[in-house]
């Protein structure tokens, strides 16, 4: 949690969250995904084409890669004005490597990204994505 608010530039300035796959889903839980961006990126739009990009390029593990209930990966990104993905790492793991691996490259997978909005005061843009499995409904 440290890192998120590194020097102040991450906050959640939004947080997305959306079942991963429309897939049945066990009773025991589901893939949810979750995207905070640092505090001064202003455009919705755009946090939502990344969100969509990485929600899209998921791919669950099998059942033997399921965390425990209410585990989480953490994959921090950094993305340059361009929308080139300069830098993505597993920051929290959730106990399953084969999940974190699977975040990771849903990251990695959706790159190159868009542009960054011309009103967006950095260089690069710093992003977190948390990918749980949660309880079901």
């Amino acid at each position: 949690m440290e890192t998120l608010f590194r020097n102040g530039r991450l906050a959640l300035a939004a947080v997305l969250v959306l079942a991963l796959a429309p897939m049945a889903l066990a009773a025991a839980g589901s893939p949810q995904l979750q995207a905070f961006f640092q505090q001064d990126l202003t455009s919705a739009d755009y946090q939502q084409k990344v969100y969509s990009r990485v929600a899209g390029k998921w791919r669950q593990p099998g059942a033997k890669g399921t965390p425990g209930l209410g585990k989480k990966t953490v994959v921090r990104a950094v993305i340059g004005r361009d929308g080139k993905l300069l830098s993505a790492d597993v920051s929290t793991e959730s106990g399953s490597k084969t999940w974190d691996a699977a975040a990771l490259s849903a990251v990695k997978k959706a790159a190159p990204f868009p542009p960054l909005p011309a009103n967006f005061p950095g260089a690069t843009l710093d992003a977190h994505f948390h990918v749980a499995w949660a309880a079901g409904p």
